[in-house]
């Protein structure tokens, strides 16, 4: 509700704009960002970042901090403070999913939910998809 609020106000004629005009793009768009960018990114920033560096660390909250510090600066090339925020939070998400279940498909699901999902609602061109 946030994000449709988000969009309605800041961003009105992009409020599922993608989904209306461009159904069968939007479609090919949320596979090929859960294959090409989500998974990719969960297998570095999580899988690979747990296994080799979490025996350095004693504060395992440090630890996840810094994991979603890394996925957010991963995004400085979009040039968006939001970007920045909204990444910042959902590599803590991430990084807890990750932690909790040790599994890279079920937070690649997370993720690729929560980043469809942005896409959908109409924040799609600040995050690097086409419109």
């Amino acid at each position: 509700m946030l994000t449709i609020a988000f969009v309605y106000f800041f961003d009105k004629e992009n409020l599922f704009k993608v989904v209306i005009n461009k159904p069968i793009m939007w479609l090919i768009l949320l596979f090929v960002y859960s294959i090409f960018s989500v998974y990719p990114q969960e297998l570095i920033y999580r899988t690979f970042y747990f296994q080799r560096y979490e025996s350095l660390f004693h504060n395992k909250k440090l630890f996840i901090f810094i994991n979603a510090i890394l996925f957010s600066l991963a995004h400085l090339f979009f040039k968006n403070t939001l970007v920045i925020i909204l990444t910042f939070f959902g590599g803590l998400l991430f990084a807890f999913t990750y932690k909790k279940t040790k599994s890279t498909l079920l937070v690649s699901i997370e993720h690729a939910i929560y980043g469809c999902w942005l896409f959908t609602v109409g924040m799609g061109e600040m995050l690097g998809f086409p419109s």
